[in-house]
């Protein structure tokens, strides 16, 4: 009945509590005061999904050791542009986050953000050569000139013991390690940014209230209907701008909005696991990130690594993940969603996606099948002197690559995250995974310039949002004495020096 709907209006609909929705409140908030803002979860708390500690990798990506942001090429060299791209954004967020904690938005640094060093570690004389290739393409961007490289075993197991400890093979070794790393607990940061959004004029927080529906009107508004899921409550919002933030679930709300730029989208779901370290000793022998290569048909989110952690301030370690297949499209979602997101319009492109990616397929198959002996064989490629009983197998989030149609109308799957649009700037959703928290602000920089174009070229808003981020417009590989400067004032701020 009409009469038992809850109408409102406001400036700005956020969809999803993690650090895209979080993120992009903040900027808005911080360039235009005034905004009403409304957030929509369908869980009790915010970044329990995607942006959770637990279930995203949580690096800090700076392509400093994912060695899949540097492809080789037939021709034996390395495509460096998407790991340049990736460790440019990640400087844009630190600025970002530095901003936020001197001027006592965000609290407390450390809670979310802690200096770990990232290490890339290979074996066998094919992957030795082209670590070496990577090392010497990266080494002419100056923010990976503090990047060290050796063949040495002894210097290796300086940096990370557990790697070499009662390491037999014969197969020579090699590594890399940035002592610039970080580890980044976005769940913390998503939180600590919301609580500073609720206590603003004009910002309110649903949690329990999941959207069923987007519809845009005459007056081209959108009408977002919500439902309390708690009471049964429904609610009716008129607004002029909808970002859909939604981890997996944003396919499935793309689609009941019903752009034309959004037709042909679909999503691949791709499970995860960890093997969990219990031994407080093993823990504390590691005290880097190491990434690997993947295995060959392998999706980017399970290039293996083992992974120091800081959760809720206390220090973890991780190996994996082992990659699975659900039909779910959220760690907490339906089983249908898959099914559910099939439709006239992406049914050829999910069909040839799948069809031209049957190495994929075949390896989640034999990942799904994996034995305990299993992991533990893959986690002794790492850690040679690893006992079962010191690991426990854990559940990690849940992805959904990025289905598109190419020019030929046929499916290509997307590693990485898509930002898709409406064409009058009116809605927004981001799709995908891998590195797209790390890449936040960035990420939604670059949509503030698709949706609110006149806003960002006013005067106001570039002033301030060069206050928030001093290398805005510039690049930091082209700017060494900028880089190095920015660099220590956000180490600095931080709280990542105190440890260098």
């Amino acid at each position: 009945m009409t009469k038992d709907i809850q109408r409102s209006e406001a400036d700005v609909v956020l969809i999803g509590a993690g650090i895209m929705s979080a993120t992009l409140g903040l900027l808005l908030k911080e360039l235009q005061p005034d905004l009403k803002i409304e957030i929509f979860e369908r869980l009790d708390i915010a970044a329990a999904e995607s942006s959770d500690a637990w279930n995203n990798a949580g690096t800090g990506h700076a392509a400093f050791c994912e060695l899949n942001y540097t492809p080789e090429l037939a021709d034996g060299t390395i495509d460096t542009s998407k790991a340049e791209k990736i460790v440019e954004s990640f400087e844009v967020s630190r600025q970002f986050w530095a901003y936020l904690v001197e001027n006592g938005i965000l609290q407390h640094p450390e809670s979310f953000i802690k200096h770990v060093p990232h290490m890339s570690f290979v074996w066998g004389e094919k992957d030795v050569k082209y670590l070496k290739k990577r090392f010497d393409a990266l080494q002419k961007f100056h923010l990976f000139k503090e990047m060290e490289y050796t063949e040495d075993c002894n210097l290796i197991k300086e940096w990370a013991p557990l790697l070499m400890e009662e390491r037999k093979s014969t197969k020579k070794v090699a590594a890399t390690s940035m002592k610039y790393g970080t580890d980044v607990n976005f769940g913390a940061l998503t939180r600590s940014i919301f609580k500073y959004l609720e206590q603003l004029e004009g910002v309110t927080l649903h949690f329990n209230h999941e959207v069923k529906g987007l519809k845009k009107k005459d007056d081209n508004q959108w009408r977002v209907k919500v439902k309390d899921v708690a009471t049964g409550h429904k609610k009716r919002i008129k607004t002029k701008f909808v970002f859909i933030g939604a981890g997996g679930g944003s396919i499935l709300l793309l689609e009941k909005a019903n752009i034309p730029e959004g037709e042909g989208f679909g999503g691949f779901p791709v499970s995860g696991q960890w093997l969990k370290c219990n031994n407080p000793e093993v823990i504390e022998k590691h005290r880097v990130k190491v990434y690997g290569k993947a295995a060959v048909g392998a999706p980017p989110m399970s290039v293996p690594h083992i992974d120091t952690r800081i959760i809720d301030g206390k220090k973890a370690l991780l190996f994996g993940p082992y990659a699975g297949f659900s039909t779910k499209f959220l760690k907490k979602g339906s089983y249908f969603d898959l099914a559910k997101s099939i439709q006239l319009d992406n049914i050829k492109p999910m069909v040839s996606a799948g069809i031209n990616n049957i190495p994929l397929t075949k390896y989640l198959i034999e990942q799904v099948f994996q034995s305990s002996d299993d992991r533990m064989k893959a986690l002794r490629d790492y850690v040679p002197s690893a006992k079962a009983e010191d690991w426990t197998l854990e559940t990690a989030g849940q992805r959904v690559q990025v289905i598109k149609k190419d020019k030929n109308g046929k499916g290509k799957l997307e590693f990485g995250t898509e930002v898709v649009n409406a064409t009058d700037g009116s809605l927004a959703v981001l799709l995908g995974a891998s590195p797209g928290a790390s890449t936040a602000v960035s990420i939604m920089l670059d949509l503030l310039h698709r949706c609110f174009p006149t806003q960002m070229d006013s005067p106001e808003w570039q002033h301030k949002i060069k206050e928030m981020i001093p290398s805005f417009g510039q690049s930091l590989n082209a700017n060494p004495e900028l880089a190095d400067a920015i660099r220590f004032k956000t180490g600095t701020i931080l709280k990542l020096r105190e440890d260098l």
